[in-house]
């Protein structure tokens, strides 16, 4: 479960990223409540998240130009900085009493055009410190690590906010990066996997899309990955709403809803770094699944089932998530993964601007229980939908049958049945 740390130069990462994702979280939250105490308005508070996740959307691509160019190494070096500096800056405004609501927008604004590059570089630079045989390893530890954040960094937060105040919050995130900028300079180069940069040149951007349209395994995968982030993952939509208006249960529940999921998520990532292999049916089946439980989750009838439907829809979540993400980066050439991975960032965290209105009108229209069944719903179907599509694409057909007394389905070749036809 947890090989790829055996690698020098992956522990420091992953060790550095370990102490930085619990200080973003702590930022998130801080964030989000200094803006709400500035102004009153949850709208400012949308706002913000919009401009974090506006210049991934505007400018992903143009970032996995940048970084199949550059030393991964060192674009995380700046980036990380960065991110930093910009923690920092609010906590300096904040505890001298000088913030306004339009720094935290432009903090906000200054983080995103960051992640622009650091996204797709920390994505990519994985593969060259573990190597392909430790990807699916490394990556899904990666997913862990995160969510283990997600689960002490709001917490810690919290506590910080009521004691000191948020300033402090924003001061503990910018020295958070300490951590995983020591863990870069630490490194030995001469252990990291080589990957040839691709040179400066017009048509980088085009190449990288055609590149993708050629692939069939990456473009469904992508697809996929699409209508799953953008239909099913609107959390912040549905889980307040079932907290609220549903149960009529408060603020407690909201927060049971998100850590019981970040506990499956976690439970999720963990798995994922067991199994060690990224196949192509693990993600069809866990999409599937995870858009089930989503419908069955709309229509629980009481609070502790539905709280309990929260862990297997984070594990199955973190399922498809992970395995997409190894899958796209084994299945790109090397020189390709920074425009391939910024796609695939793009389209995984992009999909929350587009979907969350979405899910907002239909919440508001029809009910809660309506909108997070239909979003279940599109996932599933469209998980069916991709997985045939890529059957038929590898010339495959669904198996069904029974193996020691359980049921068993798969993909097996075409060629498969004609053979034994012909030799009936």
């Amino acid at each position: 479960m947890f090989s790829s740390l055996k690698v020098r130069n992956y522990r420091l990462f992953f060790l550095g990223q370990v102490v930085s994702n619990i200080g973003t979280w702590m930022q998130r939250i801080a964030q989000d409540w200094l803006v709400l105490s500035l102004t009153g308005s949850a709208t400012a508070v949308g706002v913000t998240t919009a401009l974090q996740f506006l210049p991934m959307l505007l400018f992903g691509l143009y970032g996995g130009v940048l970084v199949d160019r550059l030393s991964k190494r060192r674009a995380l070096l700046f980036t990380q900085s960065a991110m930093g500096i910009t923690g920092l800056a609010l906590a300096v405004l904040t505890l001298t009493g000088h913030v306004q609501v339009w720094h935290v927008y432009l903090a906000a604004f200054a983080a995103g055009l960051a992640t622009v590059v650091d996204n797709p570089a920390r994505q990519s630079f994985v593969s060259e410190m573990v190597g392909p045989d430790q990807l699916q390893n490394a990556v899904s530890l990666n997913s862990a690590n995160f969510q283990s954040a997600r689960l002490i960094g709001p917490a810690v937060a919290g506590v910080m906010i009521t004691g000191v105040g948020t300033g402090w919050a924003f001061l503990a995130n910018g020295l958070s990066f300490v951590a995983p900028l020591v863990g870069l300079l630490m490194m030995r180069a001469r252990e990291l996997h080589v990957v040839e940069r691709a040179p400066r040149g017009k048509g980088q951007l085009r190449e990288g899309l055609r590149y993708v349209a050629g692939r069939p395994e990456l473009i469904w995968t992508i697809v996929l990955v699409g209508f799953v982030s953008t239909f099913g993952f609107n959390f912040p939509v549905y889980l307040s709403a079932f907290a609220d208006d549903v149960f009529h249960a408060g603020a407690g529940s909201y927060s049971l809803f998100n850590t019981v999921m970040a506990v499956g998520s976690l439970a999720g990532a963990l798995l994922a770094a067991r199994r060690g292999t990224a196949k192509m049916r693990v993600l069809v089946v866990g999409a599937v699944a995870f858009g089930t439980l989503e419908i069955v989750a709309a229509i629980a009838p009481s609070l502790w089932l539905f709280a309990l439907l929260m862990a297997p829809i984070g594990m199955f979540g973190m399922t498809v998530n992970v395995t997409a993400n190894t899958s796209v980066q084994m299945g790109t050439d090397p020189a390709m993964r920074g425009r391939v991975m910024a796609l695939y960032m793009m389209v995984f965290m992009g999909g929350s601007p587009i979907g969350a209105p979405i899910a907002g009108w239909i919440t508001d229209a029809y009910g809660v229980r309506a909108g997070l069944a239909v979003g279940g719903a599109i996932a599933a179907v469209a998980a069916v939908t991709i997985g045939l599509v890529l059957a038929r694409v590898g010339n495959l057909r669904l198996s069904v049958g029974w193996n020691r007394g359980h049921p068993h389905v798969r993909f097996v070749p075409r060629e498969t049945r004609e053979r034994l036809a012909a030799a009936a």
